[in-house]
């Protein structure tokens, strides 16, 4: 049993004296200065959909006649694209023409009468009575004759419109209607096609959050990704940051307009993309992790146990004092041969991890970033220190 009690009071001893061999530096993480890219983004998702696209209608009713455009039909602008059933159109212009030719002879009548009647009228021969009459006669054919010719070019135009051109150059992305079928325009003009200018040429309509827009701005860089290609990365810029705000369900978001260009034409209108908009970046700087721009270290307090090494000129502590600092400017503590000192720094952007150093530190520099646990320093000579749960060594709580 003795035997026994004299190894554990052997072991205790080897602990005290592994824990007087601590150093300071034991209780603290360390990091390097290094040069990296510290970039800063915002992320939503939006629809890719064409810069331009028209809905192609018709201003008069009828029924469709010909087609001549299937989906992702290429158009030209001007091309004909349709036909509705002309009939009644050119049936319509017969009547117009008919009524054209009947009030210009009834005005060429009343023209010819008024002239007569005002000749005998400046002789004297008939009275104010009857010149009035004519007079009248003739206004009333020349309004008639000027209504038939309005109406006449009214007929025309709707006999145009039978036609259907297509106004851009472009693919056809949507057909509404099909040979055969009837349309009504009596209140609205109805949709036939959707063509789509130029699908080289596409653009991302984002919803950015409220607490986000700030940030954002026309020019900046955006990646972005559609599940179509999950491989594929996609560039473009944000050409438009609306000022119009919409709320769904409580949340207001803003619609932001990145141009994407799509010369290999793998963008298809309606995908949803994934996209990530570079607010900020600092490429190839210096670069600290955040942790360490707050770091201060937690000192002992007890007068009778020994500091830690500082630097030579330094205060005795560490944290004692600290110089006057700018907007931009922060402390760092540095570990170097002499020990650990605070340095003044100047910061640029951050991304929440690392802070881009713009002077006061070298790259390879090491920095502290944070401590582990208080200094765990020896205690004074003839204070033995340990866990009051640990075997006492023979006789050292013996009653004298």
């Amino acid at each position: 049993m003795r035997t026994k009690h004299i190894g554990l009071f052997l072991l205790l001893l080897a602990g005290a004296s592994c824990q007087k061999e601590q150093t300071f530096t034991d209780t603290f993480k360390t990091a390097v200065v290094e040069k990296g890219n510290i970039v800063n983004t915002v992320t939503s998702t939006g629809t890719v959909e064409p810069v331009n696209s028209v809905d192609v209608g018709t201003q008069v009713s009828g029924i469709i006649d010909k087609i001549y455009v299937d989906y992702n039909s290429e158009v030209k602008a001007g091309q004909v694209i349709a036909e509705l059933d002309k009939t009644t159109l050119e049936a319509d212009l017969r009547s117009a023409q008919a009524n054209l030719a009947s009030s210009k002879a009834e005005l060429t009548y009343q023209k010819a009468n008024y002239d007569r009647i005002k000749s005998l009228y400046e002789r004297q021969v008939i009275s104010d009575v009857e010149m009035e009459q004519a007079q009248y006669q003739y206004d009333k054919a020349k309004a008639a004759y000027d209504k038939v010719q309005a109406d006449m070019s009214r007929v025309k135009k709707n006999l145009d419109y039978a036609t259907i051109y297509s106004p851009i150059s472009g693919v056809v992305l949507y057909k509404a209607v099909e040979e055969g079928q009837t349309v009504a325009s009596s209140f609205n003009t109805p949709t036939l096609f959707t063509i789509a200018q130029d699908l080289r040429k596409m653009r991302v309509i984002a919803n950015i959050d409220e607490a986000d827009i700030g940030m954002v701005k026309e020019g900046q860089l955006v990646t972005f990704t559609v599940d179509a290609y999950p491989n594929d990365i996609f560039n473009g810029k944000v050409s438009q940051v609306r000022l119009q705000a919409t709320t769904t369900s409580n949340v207001v978001t803003y619609e932001v307009v990145i141009d994407a260009p799509n010369e290999d034409l793998k963008l298809k209108p309606g995908l949803t993309a994934n996209i990530t908009i570079i607010t900020e970046a600092a490429n190839d700087v210096l670069m600290v992790p955040v942790k360490a721009l707050s770091f201060k270290p937690t000192l002992p307090e007890k007068p009778d146990m020994p500091q830690p090494p500082v630097a030579q000129g330094q205060p005795d502590s560490i944290a004692s004092k600290r110089p006057a600092l700018q907007a931009n400017e922060k402390i760092i503590f540095i570990k170097d041969a002499q020990g650990m000192h605070p340095k003044k720094v100047e910061i640029g952007m951050t991304n929440g991890i690392y802070t881009e150093i713009k002077n006061g530190l070298a790259l390879g520099d090491t920095i502290v970033t944070d401590q582990i646990a208080e200094l765990d320093l020896p205690a004074p000579a003839g204070k033995m220190g340990g866990s009051p749960f640990m075997p006492q060594p023979p006789g050292r709580n013996r009653k004298r």
